[in-house]
């Protein structure tokens, strides 16, 4: 059902923006106590896991037209 999916992908985004907000708001902490290279390993691993998610909700039409 279209409907079911697109609360999916809404749910993937939700999980998407917590991701970045709640990692951004780590690196923001540590550059306040002057660790700036922590503070980008976490952004970075944000990033990463961001863009995962993101990908997988992208590949889902995809996986829908195959079944």
């Amino acid at each position: 059902d279209t409907g079911q999916n697109e609360v999916l992908s809404m749910d993937k985004y939700r999980k998407m923006y917590s991701i970045l907000f709640n990692r951004i708001t780590d690196a923001i902490e540590c550059l306040s106590r002057g660790r700036a290279a922590r503070a980008k390993d976490i952004l970075t691993a944000a990033q990463c896991e961001a863009e995962e998610l993101f990908i997988s909700v992208a590949a889902e039409p995809e996986r829908q037209l195959e079944a």
